[in-house]
């Protein structure tokens, strides 16, 4: 038999992102339920203002002046030159004492009483190794513009569109060891690439509740159009490495961000040009990658599909 959850490791990757931080830490800190809370901050070496963040609330928390509402909590961080996102959080996850694992990016933020619901739902289902949940997407300022089509679990599906949003995903440490943890030389994907390892041999359990927001802006990875563009071109890898297929959503929409980067700005905001030309190329690429058609791939190309993949993720969620 299982043993009741204890603690609950959160690990925040983190570099410049000073603005967003103190409301990232805080939403960590304020989780309230019956679970010990480990959370640790692993900066990269920021030159802006987060290591005088990160200092003030171990201030706080050594000198009693934070309101503990779980357990307890063990509050610990580094400041100190990494490889990049997926090796801070590798090195977090090195560190980390919990039975359940999970990490939240220095912009992003906890809704209030999710731990506690995580970790009811995991003592519920000792079989359950993953959770996941739903996710508001906000703005700069924190207003809500939509929220991720999260969808309940397929391995198969899960090929053709990542529908487990990362912030509000947690897993137990043992899944994640036995794994192998995150592919450290992925820079986009890296959450993906975990999903589809585990879905292997792990059973995911999906909470159909809010369990995170997802903050969009000018500095975000999937927002710039040359970061999109390789964004869609690792998950495209990372499916052929692991599924041996190229699903054709995923080959058109590395060809759309593609054309978009290479097209002058003016021409790349015209859809009747460029939709055209990136299914020309992706039915070219498609073949090429697939040595074929799959009858299976041409349900999957469909509006519903094509949207998300795309289209502006201010204007894909909206929908949802």
């Amino acid at each position: 038999m299982t043993s009741p959850i204890r603690t609950v490791s959160i690990v925040t990757p983190s570099y410049n992102q000073g603005r967003f931080l103190p409301e990232t830490i805080e939403s960590v800190l304020s989780q309230e339920g019956d679970f010990l809370l480990d959370y640790l901050v692993i900066d990269g070496g920021s030159t802006d203002e987060s290591p005088e963040i990160i200092r003030r609330y171990d201030r706080r928390l050594q000198g009693d002046d934070w309101t503990v509402r779980c357990r307890g909590i063990r509050f610990r961080w580094v400041s100190e030159k990494d490889r990049g996102q997926a090796d801070a959080i590798t090195k977090g996850f090195g560190m980390a004492e919990g039975e359940i694992l999970a990490w939240l990016n220095s912009d992003d933020t906890y809704l209030p009483g999710v731990i506690s619901k995580v970790v009811a739902l995991f003592n519920h289902k000792p079989d359950a190794e993953v959770v996941y949940g739903k996710t508001y997407f906000t703005g700069e300022n924190g207003e809500i513009l939509g929220k991720y089509p999260t969808e309940p679990f397929d391995p198969e599906r899960l090929a053709m569109f990542n529908f487990i949003c990362q912030p509000s995903t947690f897993f137990r440490k043992s899944a994640y060891v036995d794994v192998g943890g995150l592919d450290t030389d992925l820079r986009y994907a890296m959450d993906y690439d975990l999903w589809i390892r585990m879905a292997e041999k792990h059973r995911f359990e999906y909470l159909t509740e809010f369990l995170s927001t997802y903050r969009l802006h000018d500095l975000t990875k999937t927002m710039a159009v040359g970061d999109s563009a390789d964004n869609q071109k690792e998950a495209l890898q990372t499916v052929i490495k692991h599924y041996g297929w190229a699903p054709a959503s995923r080959v058109y929409g590395c060809c759309h961000h593609r054309l978009k980067l290479i097209f002058p700005p003016a021409l790349a905001r015209i859809s009747i040009l460029l939709v055209p030309l990136s299914l020309l190329f992706a039915m070219v690429r498609y073949i090429h990658l697939n040595r074929g058609i799959r009858v299976k791939d041409l349900k999957t190309i469909n509006y519903r599909n094509l949207r998300k993949l795309f289209m502006k993720q201010i204007d894909i969620f909206k929908e949802y």
